[in-house]
C-alpha cells in the first residue's frame, strides 16, 4: 500500500509520519489527578501495544499531575486541553510531550499565541482537532449544514493561524461521528495538507457499535494511505481500543507481528464456555510477541480440520480438550487446564 508522505513530527521519542509506521492511541478514562490510577492504567496499555497516551487536563491539578506521571510512563504523553489556555501552558511545562487543542474554543489569538509560544519553546507538537460537532456557525450557514468540506476548511483556517505565528510542528485531526463524512474529509484534507494526520470515528459507540464504525471507517481512510496515528474510541475498557486498532491495522496489512486469533462461531455440538474461553485467550495472547495464528474451536469433532491453518489451537470436549498443532493433533489435557496449557506452549514457542 503507498501512504501519503507526510512530514515527520517528534513525540517524545516516538516519530510519526514520514512513513514511519501507523501508530496506536489511546485516553485514559482515570482521573488524571490520580497519579497512581493513571499511571498503571497507562501501564496495562502499554503491555498491550499502546504507543501514545493522552490524558485529560481539565484542572490545573491535572496538568500539575503530568510530571509524575510521565517520569513512571515509557510511551509519549499528551496532554488534552479545552477553553482553558492556561492549562495547556502548565502541560507544556509540566512535561507534556504534545498538547491536542481546538484553537477555535481556546480564545482569542493572543491566547492561542501565548500557547503556541510555550509549545515552541519546548518544541512540542500540537495537535490540532477540530470535531463535526463543534464546527463554526459559519461554516454551517456555508455548506447548509454540517459537511466534510466545513470540516476541512475549519481545520485548515485553524492549521493556517498557528502557521502564521511561524510555528508548523502540528498534526491534524479531524473527527466526526458521521462515518461517511469522516472517510470524505480526511480524502479532502489528504490533498490539502502534509502534516500527519491522526485518524478515528470519534464518539463511535460502545463495544459492538463502536468496532463496527471505527473498522469500517478507518479501514476505508488507511487503505487509501491516509493517516499515521489512529485511535479507536470507545465507550469501554481503553484496552479494547488497542486489541482493536491492532487488529484493524493487521487486517489492513500495516501492521505485522501479534498473534492472531481465530474462533469457530459456537454450534449445538459446542460442550464449553466458548465465548468465555476465547475472549480469555485473546487478552492473554497481547502479551507475546509472537507472529502467529491462534485458534479455539468449540468441539473435538471439527476442530483438528477447522485449525489446520493455524499454527496452535485449542479444541474443547466434555472433560477433556485438545492441543492441535498445525492440524493435528498435539496432546490431550484436561478442560480445566486448556488455557494455561496453551499459555505454556506460547512462552516455549519455537519457530
Amino acid at each position: 500500500m503507498n501512504r501519503n508522505q507526510t512530514r515527520e513530527v517528534k513525540i517524545g521519542e516516538h516519530i510519526i509520519g514520514g512513513g514511519h509506521p501507523i501508530a496506536i492511541q489511546s485516553m485514559t478514562n482515570t482521573r488524571t489527578e490520580d497519579v497512581a490510577a493513571t499511571v498503571e492504567q497507562i501501564h496495562r496499555l502499554t503491555r498491550a501495544g499502546c504507543e501514545i497516551i493522552r490524558c485529560a487536563v481539565p484542572t490545573m491539578e491535572a496538568a500539575e499531575a503530568l510530571t509524575e506521571i510521565k517520569r513512571q510512563i515509557t510511551i509519549p504523553l499528551v496532554a488534552d486541553i479545552h477553553f482553558d489556555y492556561k492549562l495547556a501552558i502548565a502541560a507544556i511545562r509540566h512535561g507534556a510531550d504534545k498538547i491536542r487543542i481546538n484553537p477555535g474554543n481556546i480564545g482569542s489569538t493572543e491566547r492561542v499565541r501565548a500557547v503556541v509560544d510555550a509549545a515552541r519553546e519546548r518544541n512540542i507538537p500540537i495537535r490540532v482537532g477540530v470535531n463535526s460537532g463543534s464546527l463554526e456557525k459559519e461554516l454551517v450557514e456555508k455548506y447548509h449544514g454540517v459537511t466534510a468540506e466545513g470540516i476541512v476548511e475549519s481545520a485548515l483556517d485553524k492549521v493556517k493561524l498557528i502557521e502564521d505565528m511561524g510555528y508548523d510542528n502540528l498534526v491534524i485531526s479531524i473527527k466526526s461521528s458521521d462515518v461517511m463524512m469522516c472517510v470524505k474529509a480526511h480524502e479532502l484534507i489528504a490533498e490539502k495538507t502534509n502534516h500527519p494526520l491522526h485518524v478515528g470515528i470519534t464518539e463511535a459507540g460502545t463495544i459492538i457499535s463502536g468496532n463496527i464504525k471505527s473498522a469500517i471507517g478507518l479501514g476505508l481512510i488507511l487503505n487509501q494511505g491516509i493517516g499515521d496515528t489512529i485511535r479507536v474510541s470507545l465507550t469501554g475498557d481503553p484496552l479494547e481500543e488497542i486489541k482493536s486498532a491492532k487488529l484493524i491495522l493487521r487486517t489492513l496489512g500495516l501492521r505485522k507481528g501479534g498473534i492472531e486469533v481465530v474462533s469457530c462461531p459456537t454450534c449445538g455440538r459446542t460442550k464449553i464456555n466458548l465465548i468465555e474461553l476465547a475472549n480469555q485467550v485473546e487478552t492473554m495472547v497481547s502479551e507475546f510477541p509472537l507472529d502467529i495464528k491462534v485458534a479455539v474451536m468449540g468441539c473435538v469433532v471439527n476442530g483438528p480440520g477447522e485449525a489446520k491453518e493455524a499454527d496452535i489451537g485449542i479444541a474443547g470436549g466434555i472433560g477433556e480438550g485438545l492441543i492441535i498443532k498445525h492440524g493435528e493433533v498435539y496432546k490431550k489435557v484436561p478442560e480445566d487446564r486448556l488455557l494455561s496449557e496453551l499459555r505454556h506452549e506460547l512462552e516455549n514457542w519455537e519457530e
